[in-house]
C-alpha cells in the first residue's frame, strides 16, 4: 500500500483515485474546486482536499510530506510541472509523474528528469496502429 498524493479531481484524477483506493492505497486527491470531488465514487475511502497544488502549503495540507507518489493530472501543463518540480525537488517525494499534452514540452521535461506521460502522444500512436492495421 502506498501513500499516494494526485492532484486534479478531473476525469484521469477522478478515476485514477478511484482505482487506487479500490486497490487499497492511501489516496489524497487535491482540486481547486469543491464540486470535481463529485466525479469520486461514493464508496472513496481516501482524502479530498481542496487547494492548489502549486502552493506548499496546499501540498503539506494534502500529506506530500509522507507522500510516497505525486500524480499531476491537471488540465494545464505549466501547473502540472511546477507542482511536480515542487513535489521532486522540494519534498523529494520519491515517485513523481506529471501529465504534460504538448508532446514537445513533455520530451524537454524528461530529459530534464521528470517522469512524464503525454495522452496526445499515447493516443496518436494508437490511431497510427489502427490506421497502419
Amino acid at each position: 500500500m502506498k501513500k499516494v498524493v494526485i492532484m486534479g479531481c478531473g476525469r484521469t484524477g477522478s478515476w485514477l483515485a478511484n482505482l487506487l483506493d479500490a486497490a487499497g492505497h492511501n489516496v489524497t486527491v487535491m482540486d481547486v474546486e469543491t464540486y470535481s470531488f463529485r466525479r469520486l465514487s461514493p464508496g472513496f475511502k481516501g482524502k479530498a482536499i481542496v487547494g492548489n497544488g502549486i502552493e506548499q502549503e496546499a501540498l503539506k495540507k494534502a500529506g506530500i510530506e509522507e507522500a510516497e507518489v505525486f500524480i499531476a493530472t491537471t488540465q494545464g501543463d505549466n501547473r502540472n510541472i511546477m507542482a511536480a518540480q515542487m513535489a521532486k525537488h522540494i519534498f523529494n517525494v520519491p515517485r513523481v509523474i506529471c501529465r504534460i499534452y504538448d508532446p514537445l514540452r513533455q520530451e524537454i521535461y524528461q530529459t530534464l528528469g521528470l517522469e512524464t506521460i503525454s495522452p496526445t502522444t499515447i493516443f496518436a500512436e494508437m490511431l497510427k496502429k489502427w490506421v497502419e492495421g
